[in-house]
């Protein structure tokens, strides 16, 4: 054992996830700071956030009704039981959230990430069917590209390849239809590309070859995010909810990135006039500044398990820190900024230009596509030969150290979602910064 006056080495113990850990402890990148749209390096010197954190601080960073709320929350009441009990709060958010969500998705299941959100949503399929005597409905269709999160079941209904090779076996019964994307018919789009609907024709493939009484749900984002900003076809969302009702088989969106407000809307399904029988959100729900994800369900799949014996538990699943207090008073008020704020109508508004700020990047060293909808963006750079991601690595090594801005990196794509309070000015600086990113590392 080391002597207690022993100074550690700061850097090492920690395993960074989703990171090169070798390559960034020999220069790591670290923010000690955050407000409004900018991050803070240890020295104070600013850093543009162009992709609200993870997609997650919608509001800006320490928004003060949102830290004045946890605050509170934490002097008062540090933790409740999550299982047999509960606190005001978090009923408070729940029905807020029933308020909010589209058509009768009326029912808030809490979890603390948005992974752990997707393997509630589909163990809660899987307990609906058997619920209604039909058990057999097994089987989940994800998406090849999608992403959603990272626990097993995540994985195995993902198709984003990296996250999926290192773990051997998945889920069993999983299959994936096709990513929506084809650069050849969809280059530079803004908003819905019109070409891909028929993909969503797919599922009836999928269908005839499993047969419909094994399935129990579909997930699919309605925007890819994580994988570089994959808009939906116009009409596919729409097609995939036709189907999935006509043979009984559930419809999940995972609404992890695009809930609250991205897309200029509280979720995406309103935005594209769907309705699901499921929602699964997180990030913007809390301005991330505490830990909370969930499901948003159905009455009907609420009230297939309220049956049996009343003092019977229906669904024997949880988590400890579900509604955790702190994080219910942080969603609640986030609701309450996104409200008075109007910030869901002004994204709205910032669609336009930011697309056309974005769009202006096309003719940039190396870039191969880029994709807008909402205020999310993917730019899409060439390779360098043989070495897929080291570009993408590059910019990100160029834009801590050299540029003083934050943007997502996937692989060799550029992913820009600026916080909401984001104005045209803002937007417009962000743009001319990721020119020079492109140009440092041509």
């Amino acid at each position: 054992m080391a002597p207690l006056d022993m100074k550690p080495n700061e850097l090492e113990s920690y395993w960074v996830p989703f990171t090169a850990n070798r390559a960034f402890k020999k220069r790591p990148r670290l923010f000690a700071g955050a407000k409004g749209l900018h991050y803070f390096k240890p020295d104070g010197t600013k850093v543009i956030d162009a992709t609200s954190g993870l997609f997650c601080v919608n509001a800006g960073h320490c928004c003060e009704p949102i830290v004045a709320a946890i605050r509170e929350m934490a002097g008062k009441l540090d933790y409740a039981p999550a299982f047999q009990y509960g606190h005001p709060k978090v009923f408070e958010l729940a029905s807020r959230l029933a308020l909010l969500a589209p058509g009768d998705l009326e029912y808030a299941f809490f979890s603390n990430s948005g992974s752990e959100a997707v393997d509630t949503a589909l163990k809660i399929a899987l307990g609906y069917h058997k619920a209604r005597g039909e058990g057999a409905r097994t089987r989940f269709i994800g998406r090849e590209r999608g992403y959603h999160g990272i626990g097993f079941g995540g994985i195995s209904v993902g198709g984003m390849v990296a996250n999926r090779k290192q773990f051997g076996n998945m889920l069993t019964g999983v299959d994936h239809l096709s990513a929506t994307y084809d650069r050849a018919k969809q280059a530079f789009t803004k908003g819905e590309p019109e070409w891909g609907a028929h993909l969503a024709d797919e599922l009836l493939r999928l269908i005839n070859l499993h047969d419909a009484s094994t399935i129990a749900a579909v997930i699919v984002e309605p925007v890819a995010g994580s994988t570089g900003v994959l808009p939906p076809p116009r009409g596919y969302l729409q097609k995939l909810r036709e189907i999935t009702a006509r043979h009984g088989i559930l419809l999940i969106f995972d609404e992890v990135i695009t809930g609250f407000g991205r897309l200029g809307t509280c979720f995406a399904a309103e935005r594209y006039g769907v309705e699901p029988d499921m929602i699964t959100f997180a990030k913007g729900v809390t301005n991330a500044a505490v830990p909370m994800a969930g499901v948003l369900t159905s009455k009907a799949v609420y009230g297939a398990f309220m049956t049996g014996p009343e003092h019977m538990v229906e669904l024997f699943h949880g988590y400890t820190y579900s509604g955790h207090p702190l994080a219910a008073a942080a969603g609640v008020a986030t609701l309450d900024v996104y409200k008075e704020e109007g910030l869901f109508e002004r994204a709205a508004k910032l669609e336009a230009p930011f697309a056309d700020a974005m769009m202006s990047l096309k003719g940039a060293p190396n870039v191969e596509d880029i994709r807008t909808v909402g205020l999310l963006a993917g730019i899409d750079l060439a390779p360098l030969a043989g070495k897929p991601g080291l570009r993408g690595y590059q910019a990100t090594e160029r834009m801590y150290h050299d540029l003083n801005i934050y943007a997502r990196v996937a692989q060799d794509t550029l992913v820009v979602a600026p916080p909401l309070i984001a104005t045209e000015k803002d937007v417009g600086e962000i743009r001319d910064v990721i020119a020079k990113v492109l140009t440092a590392v041509a």
